[in-house]
């Protein structure tokens, strides 16, 4: 049995359908006798690629071509040779199953060195080329610089990222696109009249839409539909091969949103739930329904460029509902579900994200997070315009809870940018005492830093030491200073850290010792402040235990030994 996309493969330019690009260059080309030695066809599967290499092959060797013509005559010995596939010159090698060097070397160099046996031109067509190792591409880019007269390539792949960039620059390159909606639509018809079936446009639109612009695809769901119809398919016997489309059920809920029907809405998610389909592509399918009105509404031009090809029915219906809505909404419709489908796995009720998203925008509600977050009083007329006395008119118009997170919010952001370098370093001795209480070892280190400058709520820590910036980027250390600048500051605080070997150690001398000493540098201080140096003796041998617990810290974390 001769399957659709080998019975109907294009035998001639003038029937391959889309890829205009490519066929008006190779036209021109074979004209004028101009034709290279090598070309590299790249694009997606089921678009032409390998049946345009075998046309070339034709029209280059068709004994009967006229000189004023691209187009083979498919008529003579050459041309009827190539369509059956049993032409000798003209080698097809699939280099999925012929990888290694041994096989271009034989199948490829040898046989390229010798002459056609009977047509003009030895044409090469490898497919799936990006499959072959880096010594058979190391064989093939020798006979590619170098090749033999009256020797054609044509290399064919899904995956020109994998073709080393010397092959690529010895060849001529051709990109071939996905074919739209319409094109496909076309190509069906015709095959559906010459096998004598009576079929609706809608139903070829639905096929041609699954085929995601590969021919080859849409040819063979079109050969399944056949096979289960008689000669006229209805929409029920394509229901059984077409995989359903939500589309139109998009086109509803699209509508049920633009007049705010929250239970329309959520009927037709329920209802897709209940049929067993899969909410998240359906999601993405109504995702790109709006995406395709908001190019629209921003131009009309981007729409058909970059919007997905859906054929007339449902181009029409977009339009129309694009009329009744602006472009803003359409934007917060696309966030809203976006946002909704990313939080379907988490919910144990599974279309709960879908139904707060249509109830949300059926209301015309603004997240909470832009109803709260007000950044500054010079951003919120109404805050600005309130005199101090009049708190309660305040209140009136906004909740409790909400006005007290615009204070909270306005009162840290006033202290952030108050705050700089000087006052950092002013208030850093009380820094140091408090992060003294939750780790001995963290005040040491903080001690021989030096705070350079604060940008908003970001303050960079300076060390003269790699080991420093180490400890001080461990999550638990980092969390344990960013609460503390948040208590002695009154704002939240992140800290940024880098180093400088040129920073010049603060450390004195007196507390060198200490730690020498296995004594505490606080020992030093108070030692010195009494009166003879002795008479707080007791005091300090009090502390002896915890200190050695100090050092034995500080040894832990910096590393060295204690030297008498």
């Amino acid at each position: 049995m001769i399957t659709l996309y080998r019975k109907y493969r294009p035998q001639d330019f003038d029937s391959i359908v889309g890829q205009n690009h490519i066929k008006i260059t190779l036209q021109h080309e074979i004209l004028s006798n101009k034709t290279t030695h090598a070309y590299l066809f790249c694009g997606p599967r089921g678009v032409g690629k390998t049946t345009i290499a075998r046309i070339i092959a034709k029209s280059l060797n068709c004994e009967q071509r006229k000189e004023d013509s691209f187009e083979p005559c498919n008529k003579c010995k050459s041309c009827t040779n190539i369509t059956a596939g049993n032409d000798l010159d003209m080698i097809e090698i699939d280099a999925a199953s012929h990888t290694g060097v041994d096989n271009v070397r034989e199948n490829i160099i040898a046989v390229s060195r010798i002459s056609p046996s009977r047509s003009k031109f030895k044409v090469f067509i490898i497919d799936e080329v990006h499959m072959l190792s880096i010594s058979a591409f190391n064989a093939l880019l020798k006979i590619l610089e170098e090749p033999p007269k009256n020797v054609v390539f044509v290399l064919c792949t899904t995956e020109v990222h994998k073709i080393p960039a010397t092959i690529i620059s010895r060849c001529e390159r051709f990109d071939f696109k996905r074919m739209n909606v319409g094109d496909i639509v076309k190509r069906l018809a015709y095959v559906s009249s010459e096998e004598g079936i009576k079929i609706e446009k809608g139903i070829l639109e639905s096929i041609a839409r699954h085929s995601e612009g590969h021919m080859r695809d849409a040819l063979s769901l079109l050969g399944q539909v056949i096979a289960i119809g008689e000669k006229e398919i209805t929409q029920e016997d394509a229901d059984i091969v077409i995989p359903r489309s939500d589309l139109q059920e998009a086109l509803k809920l699209i509508d049920a949103l633009s007049k705010k029907d929250a239970s329309r809405g959520i009927e037709t998610v329920n209802r897709l739930l209940d049929d067993g389909i899969d909410l998240k592509k359906f999601v993405g399918d109504f995702v790109e329904l709006l995406r395709k009105m908001m190019l629209l509404k921003i131009n009309p031009s981007l729409s058909i460029k970059l919007g997905l090809e859906l054929g007339p029915d449902i181009e029409e219906k977009i339009a129309e509902l694009a009329k009744s809505l602006d472009l803003e909404r359409i934007v917060l419709f696309i966030e809203k579900f976006i946002q909704a489908k990313n939080d379907l796995s988490k919910n144990f009720i599974k279309q709960l994200p879908l139904e707060i998203a249509i109830v949300s925008l059926s209301l015309g509600s603004e997240s909470v997070v832009n109803r709260v977050s007000i950044p500054s009083v010079k951003q919120n007329p109404r805050i600005q315009n309130i005199p101090e006395s009049s708190g309660g008119e305040f209140k009136k118009d906004v909740p409790e809870s909400t006005s007290q997170v615009t204070e909270n919010v306005i009162v840290s952001n006033q202290r952030a940018t108050e705050l700089n370098v000087e006052i950092l370093i002013q208030k850093w001795n009380e820094v140091l005492a408090k992060i003294k209480k939750h780790n001995h070892s963290l005040s040491f280190i903080l001690r021989v830093c030096e705070p350079r400058n604060i940008e908003g709520n970001k303050v960079c820590l300076a060390f003269k030491y790699k080991f420093h910036k180490d400890r001080m980027t461990d999550l638990t250390i980092k969390k344990i200073v960013e609460k503390v600048l948040h208590e002695v500051y009154g704002t939240p605080l992140l800290i940024d850290v880098i180093v400088d070997e040129n920073i010049e150690a603060k450390e004195n001398t007196a507390t060198r010792n200490a730690i020498v000493n296995n004594q505490h540098p606080d020992q030093i201080t108070n030692q010195s402040d009494s009166p003879d140096g002795v008479d707080e003796g007791s005091t300090v041998n009090d502390k002896k235990i915890e200190d050695d617990k100090v050092v034995d810290s500080l040894l832990k974390t910096f590393g060295g030994k204690v030297v008498e």
